[in-house]
C-alpha cells in the first residue's frame, strides 16, 4: 500500500525505524528500546509495506539504509528534533523547569492520538474532533488526559467556550503540527526517488500572485505531473505566517515583508509592484491624457479596509503629496466586489495592476495616467528559514520562479 496524505505513518514505527538506522540491526535495536526484536521487525516490515519500498538492505553483517531509508532519515530526525524542542519549550514554560520524557516526546503515541490533540487545539470542541476522525468522544477525552498526566501540566482549560489550550498546550500542538508535516513530506520524498512527483502541496495566496501567477503556475505543474495536488489559503499575511510557522503551508506567495520583520522566515523576491489608479472603462476621466494630484484629492474611492497595507501604502502617497485622506464611499478588500462597485459606478480605487489583469483585457477597467512610484513593493515566495521542501513544493516554486523571470507574472 503506497503512503498518502490521508495515512500518515505511525510515530511508533518511524521510532523503531531510526533505532535500526542507528544501530544497523533490529535486534540492537531492540535492546535499546527495550522492545522485542521481533516487536521491532514488525514495524519495519509495516513502514515498508505502507510506502512500498524496501527502507533497508538485509545483510549477514546487519541491516544498511536503501537511498529510500535514507530519505526517511532525515525526516524522521526532523520530527524527532520538533518534539524535543517541544519538550524544551514546555520545560520553560512550567514552573518545574522540566517535563519527564512523556511518550508523546519519546515518538511512542499512536499517531491517532497525536492528530486528535491537534484538531482539538484548532477546533476547541471535542465532539467535533471525535466525528471528524471517526473515533468517539470518551477516546478523545482519555488520551487527552493520558497526555496531560504523562506530561504533568495541563494542556487545555475548559471553558464554556470550549477546549482552551493552554500555553503548553499550544506550545505542543505547535511542534507536533510541524511533526506531522514532516512526515507527509516523508512519504512524497519516497516517491520522488522512485520518479513519482505527487501529494499535497498547500500555499498562502496573497493577492499580488493569486489572480494570474499562481493559478498559471499551478495549472503548467499539474499539466506536468497529474499525481499532484494543490491547494490554496488565503488570508492576511500575519494568519498565513502563522499557518506557514506551523507547517500547515509549504510556502507564501505574495508581497515580502522586511527581513526584519521575522527572523524564522526568509523572502525570494520575484517581481517588483506597484499601486496604479483605476476607473471602469466609460469612466469620464478614462480617455483624459493626465490627472492631476487635485483630481486625486476631489475623487471618491473605494479601497480595502483601514490599515491593511494597499491601503497605508495609497494613503501615505497621498500624504506625500500633501493631499488629504482619500474619500472612501466604499470598503472593501474582495476583488469580485471591488469590479461590481467600479463597473457601476464613478468610484476609483488603487490597486496592483496584477490584480485586474483580466478586466483590464478586457476594456472593462482603465488606468488612469497618475504614476504612485513610490508604492512600489517586491512580490515573492516566502518560506520557513529551517524548513526542507517537499518535492511538489519544489516543482511549484520552480514553475513560479520560471514564470516570474520570464515576465510572465
Amino acid at each position: 500500500m503506497l503512503m498518502t496524505d490521508a495515512t500518515p505513518l505511525d510515530l511508533r514505527h518511524l521510532r523503531a525505524f531510526l533505532a535500526v538506522a542507528e544501530q544497523g540491526s533490529a535486534n540492537r535495536a531492540g535492546a535499546a528500546l527495550f522492545r522485542a526484536q521481533s516487536a521491532v521487525s514488525r514495524s519495519i516490515h509495516k513502514l515498508e509495506r505502507e510506502l512500498g519500498v524496501p527502507l533497508f538492505e538485509r545483510k549477514a553483517r546487519g541491516m544498511l539504509l536503501t537511498e529510500y531509508g535514507r530519505a526517511l532519515v532525515v525526516r524522521g530526525r526532523r520530527v524527532d528534533e520538533e518534539l524535543q524542542r517541544a519538550r524544551a519549550e514546555l520545560g520553560a514554560l512550567l514552573e518545574k523547569g522540566s517535563v519527564p520524557n512523556a511518550a508523546v516526546f519519546a515518538m511512542l503515541t499512536h499517531e491517532r492520538r497525536v492528530r486528535a490533540f491537534v484538531a482539538l487545539a484548532e477546533q476547541r470542541h471535542m465532539p467535533s474532533v471525535a466525528e471528524r476522525l471517526g473515533i468517539t468522544q470518551p477516546a478523545v477525552s482519555l488520551g487527552i488526559r493520558q497526555m496531560e498526566e504523562a506530561i504533568g501540566a495541563p494542556l487545555f482549560d475548559r471553558t464554556a467556550r470550549g477546549m482552551i489550550p493552554t500555553a503548553a498546550g499550544g506550545a505542543l500542538a505547535l511542534r507536533l503540527k510541524r511533526a506531522m508535516a514532516e512526515i507527509r513530506h516523508a512519504a512524497a520524498d519516497i516517491d520522488a526517488l522512485r520518479g513519482i512527483t505527487r501529494g499535497t502541496v498547500t500555499v498562502g495566496a496573497l493577492p499580488l500572485g493569486r489572480t494570474r501567477l499562481l493559478p498559471e503556475s499551478i495549472a503548467a505543474a499539474i499539466a506536468r505531473f497529474p499525481g499532484l495536488r494543490v491547494a490554496t489559503v488565503e488570508g492576511p499575511f500575519e494568519a498565513l505566517a502563522a499557518a506557514l510557522r506551523a507547517g500547515e503551508l509549504d510556502f507564501i506567495l505574495g508581497a515580502l515583508r522586511p527581513a526584519e520583520f521575522a527572523s524564522d522566515l526568509q523572502g525570494e523576491p520575484l517581481a517588483e509592484d506597484e499601486l496604479a489608479v483605476f476607473a471602469r472603462g466609460t469612466h469620464p476621466w478614462a480617455k483624459r491624457r493626465r490627472i492631476t494630484a487635485q483630481d486625486l484629492a476631489r475623487a471618491r474611492w473605494v479601497l480595502p479596509r483601514a490599515r491593511t497595507p494597499n491601503r497605508m501604502l495609497f494613503e501615505r502617497a497621498m500624504a506625500q503629496r500633501g493631499l488629504p485622506p482619500p474619500v472612501v464611499v466604499v470598503e472593501t478588500s474582495d476583488l469580485a466586489v471591488l469590479r461590481g462597485i467600479l463597473l457601476n459606478t464613478d468610484l476609483l480605487t488603487a490597486i496592483s495592476p496584477r490584480q485586474v489583469d483580466y478586466e483590464r483585457a478586457e476594456g472593462l477597467l482603465s488606468r488612469l495616467p497618475f504614476p504612485l512610484p513610490d508604492t512600489r513593493r517586491t512580490i515573492g515566495i516566502t518560506r520557513r528559514s529551517d524548513s526542507v521542501s517537499s518535492p511538489g513544493a519544489k516543482t511549484l516554486m520552480e514553475e513560479i520562479a520560471r514564470r516570474s523571470s520570464e515576465g510572465r507574472v
